[in-house]
């Protein structure tokens, strides 16, 4: 798979990525498969990823500011 942004190469990789679900409210999940860009370091979550992440959001602490989570996919 390509690159959108420049045409580089995605290779999977494991990563941490935040996620903004309010204007004061950032959840970071942990352990995210993504397809990542060797050039310019975009990245891509695939479908049953963001399914994942999806559910995961709708589960958060609507109180907490931070909150850090991991994903099982």
């Amino acid at each position: 798979m390509v690159c959108c942004n420049c045409g580089g190469k995605l290779e999977k990789i494991i990563t941490d990525l935040p996620f903004k679900v309010r204007t004061d409210s950032v959840v970071i999940i942990r352990h995210l498969p993504v397809l990542q860009c060797h050039n310019c370091n975009a990245y891509l979550i695939e479908d049953p990823v963001m399914e994942r992440v999806d559910s995961i959001l709708e589960k958060i602490d609507k109180t907490a500011e931070l909150e850090v989570l991991n994903c099982v996919v």
